[in-house]
């Protein structure tokens, strides 16, 4: 079980949540966002906690303005509630949010990889290969934040091998709390190791140029995280809207 959240956590200063902006690209206002949007689904900044705009001005050196404007982005995305009268806050986990994402997000995936494991290049399967060599590395070396970006970018190339530019963009947007929810799940022991493992199987039916193979790992893989997020909402109800 996750053990709650410490006070020495829940009073880091903005500056100790918040990525420096030179580490994002765009306008002043697109890189305040970013790093705004990378605390929330990382939990930096947790469920149901109040967003400072002070504290975020002065942590990133910026005005209300750049400030205000990602706020709004965010709260349009439901990242975000702004409560009049009351402040800031980010959003709780919904379930309902978290199993609709789930639901979209398989329905793509699968349709997705069963048209790569008929079309696959080799070099293609190199990328992959590669890509979980480099999971494999994070794993074996505890890096859990690390494997989480090579995980997101493996189920990215699966996707653009499918030759429609927009899909991984359509899966990113129904994931979006889904990938919140799941920085939970990565603490729980041993659960990175098999995510490796799930990995590994989608990899080999690939490998085998196997579409029904591909699916049924794609799925099991899927399947696990909603198994392990919906007990949550039992043991951390205060992340969670009623």
């Amino acid at each position: 079980m996750l053990q709650p959240e410490t006070t020495d956590r829940q009073d880091l200063p903005a500056e100790r949540r918040l990525l420096p902006l030179d580490r994002f690209q765009g306008s002043l206002g697109q890189r305040v966002y970013q790093t705004l949007r990378h605390a929330i689904l990382s939990l930096s900044y947790r469920p149901g906690q109040i967003l400072r705009k002070p504290e975020i001005c002065a942590a990133l050196g910026v005005s209300r303005s750049p400030v205000a404007d990602a706020v709004a982005r965010l709260a349009g995305e439901g990242l975000v509630d702004v409560v009049p009268q009351a402040g800031t806050y980010v959003a709780r986990f919904c379930m309902s949010e978290i199993r609709e994402g789930a639901f979209v997000r398989e329905a793509i995936e699968l349709a997705a990889v069963e048209r790569v494991a008929q079309t696959i290049t080799e070099e293609q399967l190199q990328q992959l290969r590669r890509n979980l060599a480099v999971q494999a590395a994070l794993v074996a070396g505890g890096d859990h934040a690390g494997f989480h970006l090579a995980d997101a970018e493996m189920h990215e190339m699966i996707l653009s091998f499918t030759g429609f530019r927009r899909l991984a963009q359509v899966s990113e947007t129904a994931w979006l709390h889904v990938n919140r929810a799941r920085q939970l799940v990565l603490p729980v022991p041993g659960r990175v190791a098999r995510t490796l493992d799930e990995h590994r199987a989608i990899l080999a039916a690939l490998e085998a140029r196997d579409p029904p193979r591909a699916r049924a790992a794609v799925r099991l893989h899927l399947g696990q995280l909603i198994r392990h997020l919906e007990p949550l909402e039992r043991q951390r109800p205060e992340l969670f809207d009623p």
